[in-house]
């Protein structure tokens, strides 16, 4: 049931695939490129904002590191296909045929930015961080590299990552203080401070 309502709504969202060039590029683009675009937000954050910040920025990093460990770990018990493996579907663009639940494309974007909405200081940027996670693993899905449920699992190992660091961020304080104390050292020396 569940498999073939994953296999239903990717050829919902794939049928478009190849149909036109332009939409294809975005799609292709977004979906290679978008955790650059999110990482780089998140280090624009780092530089422009003050230290409690530097702080949630950190715990949505060690989010991510965790989230992509969870990911290691399903994908040592169970093994799903990429749409191409099957084969069904129009793939746009060349991807190693390993297993495709979840994605760790969409997990890295989704850890980083929900920890950015637990915080009120962050909850705006964490907010546009989460729709561009989404717009990247619905490309994703549109160029034929992951199921829906992909996404949808990414988002899961996201949520509990994410809540995970949440409840246990008083714990990493010293690892953020050495982290700060060295980029504050580094940027020192660079500035000549």
């Amino acid at each position: 049931m569940i498999e073939q309502l994953n296999m239903a709504v990717f050829h919902l969202i794939n049928q478009y695939a190849g149909l036109n060039p332009f939409i294809d590029t975005l799609a292709i683009l977004a979906a290679k490129y978008m955790p650059v675009v999110i990482i780089l937000g998140m280090i624009y954050i780092w530089i422009r904002k003050g230290d409690k910040i530097r702080d949630i920025v950190l715990y949505g990093g060690y989010a991510a590191v965790l989230g992509l460990i969870m990911n290691f770990i399903i994908s040592l018990f169970y093994f799903h296909p990429r749409p191409f493996m099957i084969p069904t579907g129009t793939l746009l663009f060349q991807y190693p045929a390993e297993s495709s639940f979840p994605s760790d494309h969409t997990t890295l974007m989704l850890s980083l930015a929900l920890m950015m909405v637990y915080f009120k200081e962050t909850r705006i940027a964490g907010i546009i961080l989460m729709i561009l996670g989404f717009i990247g693993g619905f490309a994703r899905v549109f160029c034929g590299v992951h199921f829906p449920m992909d996404i949808f699992g990414s988002f899961i190992v996201a949520v509990i990552s994410t809540m995970l660091i949440f409840q246990f961020r008083d714990r990493l304080t010293p690892i953020n203080n050495a982290v700060k104390w060295t980029y504050s050292k580094i940027t020192g020396k660079l500035t000549g401070e």
